[in-house]
């Protein structure tokens, strides 16, 4: 998302890309949910999406079924949406309330709102439970800002305030902890790709002139990206100079208010952070969103996202959020075609590789991080049945 880049030696890195198998092997799929999604902090919510004691966010990807809610105490938890009795969703919804206790629609097994099993139905029929190990099985948690974050199984990542933390003076004038949800809630939508191909379009700003003419509108040529270092990206702009041409954006630069708590660096301006492996934080003057995608299969990626609000906004600022979402909007659509043709090329038998840019360094060096996570990439598809194995071997961890 960027029409600049930091600059790159240009002859000194690997410009082919991940080869074209990764991108349709279901061997290679498994292993990325499981190494990379399953392993490392996905996003749940924010902490102002669930206020009220009772109140609960869930969330599906690549099997595993997240339930983070707040309890009497006001603690928000996490813990796996599965009841310890047969298995069943304890909720069923993606967000809701839960009155006093977390009722399986199954059997009737109630659980109280930190996660302790208040009593079976029928208790009589079963041996004494305790309340504790018969509770539900805690995720792994971790609030960075009012963000919500849970890791399924141990990973590589540290804690998300020690990932980010790189961003920690930047990221502090926009009081994160602050911002309310904008009303339209947490949405979500099927994209008919493998999950590396988001990423790919995601990763650079190379086609933003000529594919996004919105955001080439409200940047011109200051945008620039940073390498993928560390776990995190940094992508930035300024606001063009002069009149826009579209309607949106003119009118977006032209009610933007002051905004008080930004240093001038980002008063009128995007910034963009991303946390491996799939999402990105768009922190704007007037609100801040956030955006990722799960695999489901090849063919199928979901993204899903929200937008918050200035929890001190006014008409003005209000309008101002409707532009920036609706330039946000746009994008996002064309995207989505961009992704799905990029998917389309690994099919074809025309297609033997790619040829990546100065201005694509975001893309390689995500590539790299895969290649470092995945030797295999770095070879021929391996044998069907073969990969995980080789992939094992070739990173040290089959002996």
């Amino acid at each position: 998302m960027a029409d600049g880049s930091t600059e790159v030696s240009g002859n000194d890195w690997d410009r082919s890309g991940l080869p074209a198998w990764s991108y349709f092997s279901k061997e290679m799929l498994e292993e990325e949910k499981e190494h990379l999604f399953r392993r490392h902090w996905q996003l749940i919510c924010h902490v102002n999406d669930i206020p009220e004691p009772g109140d609960y966010i869930a969330m599906d990807m690549v099997g595993e079924r997240a339930l983070v809610v707040r309890g009497q105490d006001g603690a928000v938890r996490a813990f796996h949406n599965l009841c310890r009795h047969r298995g069943s969703r304890v909720v069923a919804d993606d967000k809701g309330h839960c009155r006093s206790a977390i009722i399986c629609p199954f059997h009737g097994w109630a659980y109280n709102l930190d996660g302790t099993l208040r009593g079976a139905a029928m208790p009589a029929t079963l041996p004494d439970l305790d309340p504790v190990k018969w509770g539900l099985k805690p995720v792994e948690m971790d609030i960075w800002h009012g963000f919500v974050f849970v890791r399924f199984k141990p990973g590589p990542q540290p804690p998300l305030s020690q990932v980010l933390a790189k961003f920690e003076h930047e990221v502090a004038q926009y009081d994160l902890a602050a911002l309310q949800p904008d009303g339209n809630g947490i949405w979500t939508e099927d994209v008919k790709a493998n999950w590396k191909c988001v990423r790919d379009v995601d990763n650079e700003g190379y086609h933003v002139p000529m594919a996004h003419p919105g955001l080439h509108d409200l940047f011109g040529s200051n945008y620039y990206d940073e390498p993928f270092d560390s776990g995190t990206s940094r992508s930035y702009s300024t606001f063009r100079e002069g009149e826009s041409r579209l309607w949106s954006v003119r009118n977006y630069k032209k009610l933007l208010p002051d905004m008080a708590a930004l240093d001038e660096q980002h008063k009128r301006a995007w910034l963009y952070i991303g946390v491996f492996p799939n999402l990105v934080f768009g922190l704007y003057p007037d609100s801040v969103i956030y955006y990722h995608e799960f695999p489901v299969e090849n063919g199928k990626t979901i993204q899903r996202g929200a937008c918050y609000k200035r929890p001190e906004e006014d008409r003005q600022l209000r309008v101002a959020r409707y532009l920036s979402g609706r330039i946000d909007r746009i994008t996002t659509k064309e995207d989505e075609q961009l992704i799905e043709w990029c998917w389309e090329a690994a099919f074809s038998s025309g297609f033997d590789g790619v040829i990546l840019s100065d201005l694509e360094n975001g893309v390689r060096s995500y590539h790299d991080e895969l290649r470092r996570l995945f030797p295999v990439l770095d070879e021929d598809e391996p044998e069907p049945g073969t990969l995980r194995q080789r992939n094992a071997d070739l990173s040290g961890e089959g002996k």
